[in-house]
């Protein structure tokens, strides 16, 4: 039986010719998560601005606007009340009390009560505390852990590669990043820790599969020195895509089952996965190449020339790759 190939062997797709288009693309998707985080505003879960967070599952569907008035006529403070998953399962969001812990455990019995009573079959399944200080400080915490996460990778593709290599990277990650950060603005799912560990997990699967195109790049800017840029990158893209497509494909069927039959409590945490794999994939081939084209990255670059073996030069095709 022979094995099944998503990628044909000699592909030969001309991705660099729709360079332009998808810079295009990436530069309007970008703006538009600016624009929506701006506006919008991320929906910051419990960790980061404190209070207290109860996931509730009725047996049936509750009006929110119903489950509003009975919240905040408890006289805890202004609650924000979401469905996530199902129409059932709902996210209760309070300011947190005072009085400390105690206070704390008395609110969340209040709503227990108060809601058992007037929905039987009312199951909690989970009541979170988090102080204004801890919040704060998770804040922090998780911006710098994003921030020094891309300039070290920066830094680290510079001394592997070239200059052109890190700023080519970094730009990609940013992508990747930004979009992440438009969705949770578009769809106001919970921004916590765990989409914090979900955007860093994106950003090394992002940065590994940039640097197996930028080592096949460089490697064949040492092999094929008379090579038209343009159809050299395109050779080093098609050269990975196999590799690339697979390992995007396992990982979006795995975290594709698990956002329909997982947790709710990570339901963030997958779509950001599942999101940044397919985003990190388009930037790996479409950003991160096509920019080393537009850095002036040429065959003379970095190998000095009459290096290498004569017979180790293969010329592009005749007909240039049109723009």
């Amino acid at each position: 039986m022979r094995p099944l190939k998503l990628v044909p062997d000699n592909t030969n797709v001309p991705f660099l010719r729709y360079r332009f288009i998808a810079l295009a693309l990436s530069i309007l998707l970008i703006l538009g998560s600016g624009v929506l985080v701006a506006t919008r505003g991320l929906n910051l879960g419990v960790d980061f601005v404190g209070g207290q967070l109860l996931r509730v599952q009725f047996a049936e569907p509750v009006p929110i606007e119903e489950l509003r008035a009975r919240v905040d006529g408890l006289g805890l403070g202004e609650a924000t009340i979401q469905q996530f998953g199902s129409p059932r399962d709902v996210s209760i969001r309070l300011p947190l009390p005072p009085g400390g812990e105690e206070g704390a455990n008395r609110a969340a019995s209040t709503v227990r009560q108060a809601l058992s009573a007037s929905y039987p079959g009312a199951r909690f399944d989970a009541v979170e505390t988090v102080s204004g200080k801890v919040s704060g400080e998770l804040f922090r915490t998780g911006a710098w852990a994003l921030g020094l996460a891309m300039l070290a990778i920066a830094l680290y593709i510079w001394l592997r590669f070239e200059w052109q290599f890190g700023v080519g990277a970094l730009f990609a990650l940013f992508h990747d990043v930004a979009l992440t950060f438009g969705f949770f603005a578009l769809t106001q799912l919970d921004f916590d820790l765990n989409v914090v560990a979900a955007i860093l997990t994106i950003i090394g699967y992002s940065l590994n599969d940039t640097i197996v195109t930028y080592d096949r790049i460089r490697e064949n800017l040492r092999k094929y020195r008379k090579m038209d840029m343009r159809a050299l990158l395109d050779l080093s893209v098609n050269e990975t895509l196999s590799r690339t497509i697979v390992t995007s494909v396992s990982l979006m069927l795995t975290l594709g089952v698990l956002l329909g039959l997982g947790p709710d409590v990570i339901f963030g945490f997958t779509a950001a996965m599942l999101l940044g794999i397919v985003i990190g994939t388009f930037s790996s081939i479409y950003i991160s190449a096509p920019l080393l084209l537009w850095l002036k990255v040429t065959a003379d670059s970095f190998v000095p020339k009459g290096s290498g073996p004569a017979n180790a030069e293969r010329v592009g095709r005749a007909e240039r790759i049109a723009d």
